[in-house]
């Protein structure tokens, strides 16, 4: 059965880079059963370690409603966006034989309807292709590195849970929101769904800031009890990923307030939308999360603003830290942590990182595979126990360049910088521009959020912004108009 998961995984990613940026039809068509035989082959192997009662119940009891699913997508193309944006939290345990998953299994069932769309639309004479406009190549070029790395990984199962679970689910996700046609008036939708579900988080978190009770998650739990400040983390397993959700309501809504095109009561709406979403993301204490939104609205007013704007709130970023630090709480904390060294001061990122530069260095071309970062990084140090924090990178980066090599590394750089190109260069004053900077600042965000909470591949948000990369990339935009433009006119 290894061989076969060997196999499998760069079958499927294959498929998936060949959908990516094949123009033929039939090549297309080939693509999405070489995708679909991967993933098939990836759960053939994971299966011994899952209850088959289990898996042919849900697979009877799903047959109907994916069937329905994929219906409703072929006749509604943007309710695909609605329910990933419902089942974006929804993150349920999951036992793979001694490793334990909180697995996104609703969103799952959402794109198993997506393939059966896509297929049926393929075969019946869809002629569209490389949805993904001028990231369609790295892209493709990422997802098949990450794929062939499996080969030669030095932790299979790992390796083949994280290719099943979310590099190929989420990579046909990210071509089904590629597809997603130009519609201004749907995505200002999505974008009121965005900023609903995110006031709606941010006043779950505060009911459990207010009440002292937290749902879910027994480490910050724990945590809390012996922790100066009291952290919540609404719907969502991880704080951090509840703060990296509002961070990006936040941007996309301050998109809207910085290239001007709202007014009047709408523009209060926003200000009051940025201010209740900002009070959820404090309370939740995520320090990976205030960086992210900080550098986010710092690329957003260069973008908008120019250099004038950066002055400003870089002035006013310094007058936030001499603040912060004025709060008792906040100095203790800093002051204690300081006293401890700088692996004290980043939760013990310090060694993590260290150590997977280490690893990176003594294999610099192909890397260890996917997956391989947790065994390798024990086998170095000597640590034991199944705590996954202890021997887990939480840079997306060093992860990267550990499991795959200078090469993987280099596609993913490229992928980024291609994505942050097309989506912040040459923007104008209306909602295409509007449009495309708030999927380039959100991005901004999730990659800076990586580079402390290593989950960049793993969330379905980064996928979803990829695909909206191409939706916006391809639209025409009215021509730069900048403020020192307007002053001199």
């Amino acid at each position: 059965m290894s061989l076969v998961a060997q196999i499998a995984g760069p079958i499927g990613c294959a498929g998936l880079a060949l959908l990516f940026v094949a123009t033929r039809r039939s090549l297309r068509i080939v693509g999405l059963a070489a995708w679909a035989l991967g993933l098939a082959g990836l759960a053939l192997y994971l299966v011994p370690d899952v209850s088959r009662t289990l898996l042919l119940a849900g697979a009877a009891g799903g047959f109907v409603v994916v069937t329905t699913l994929a219906f409703v997508l072929s006749r509604y193309p943007y309710a695909l966006a609605f329910l990933t944006l419902i089942c974006i939290p929804m993150r349920l345990p999951v036992d793979i034989g001694s490793e334990r998953a909180n697995l996104l299994l609703p969103l799952y069932g959402v794109v198993a309807a997506l393939a059966l769309a896509l297929g049926w639309r393929l075969i019946t004479g869809d002629t569209r292709s490389r949805e993904f406009g001028p990231i369609a190549w790295p892209l493709a070029a990422f997802v098949f590195w990450l794929g062939l790395s499996l080969a030669w990984t030095l932790d299979l199962k790992k390796g083949a849970i994280f290719l099943a679970a979310f590099v190929l689910p989420f990579g046909l996700l990210a071509l089904g929101f590629a597809r997603l046609p130009w519609r201004g008036r749907w995505l200002t939708w999505l974008w009121g769904g965005l900023v609903v579900t995110a006031l709606a988080y941010a006043a779950v978190g505060s009911y459990q800031w207010v009440t002292q009770d937290v749902f879910w998650n027994p480490n910050v739990i724990v945590g809390n009890a012996y922790a100066p400040f009291f952290r919540v983390n609404s719907v969502f397993w991880d704080p951090s990923i509840y703060g990296r959700y509002l961070a990006v309501a936040i941007l996309v809504t301050l998109a809207g307030i910085l290239l001007g095109g709202v007014s009047g009561r709408r523009s209060i709406v926003l200000y009051a939308v940025v201010v209740a979403t900002w009070f959820g993301l404090a309370i939740s204490f995520s320090q990976s999360s205030f960086v992210a939104l900080a550098v986010g609205v710092v690329v957003a007013s260069a973008v908008a603003w120019g250099r004038r704007g950066v002055v400003a709130l870089v002035a006013l970023g310094m007058l936030t830290v001499v603040v912060s630090l004025a709060i008792p709480q906040v100095r203790e904390e800093v002051a204690g942590k300081s006293r401890g060294g700088l692996n004290k001061v980043t939760s013990g990122r310090s060694n993590l990182v260290s150590q997977g530069i280490r690893i990176a260095f003594d294999n610099p071309v192909a890397g260890i595979g996917v997956g391989g970062f947790r065994r390798a990084y024990a086998a170095r140090t000597g640590v034991e126990g199944n705590d996954p924090k202890r021997v887990a990178s939480h840079t997306t980066p060093i992860t990267i360049a550990a499991e795959g090599g200078i090469v993987g590394l280099g596609l993913l750089c490229w992928l980024i910088a291609a994505s942050l190109v097309a989506t912040l260069i040459h923007l104008g004053r209306g909602f295409t521009s509007r449009a495309s900077l708030a999927v380039g600042i959100a991005l901004v965000a999730i990659v800076v959020h990586s580079l402390f909470y290593a989950a960049f591949v793993e969330d379905p948000m980064t996928w979803a912004l990829l695909g909206l990369v191409g939706v916006v990339s391809l639209v025409p935009k009215k021509p730069v108009r900048r403020v020192e433009e307007l002053e001199t006119e």
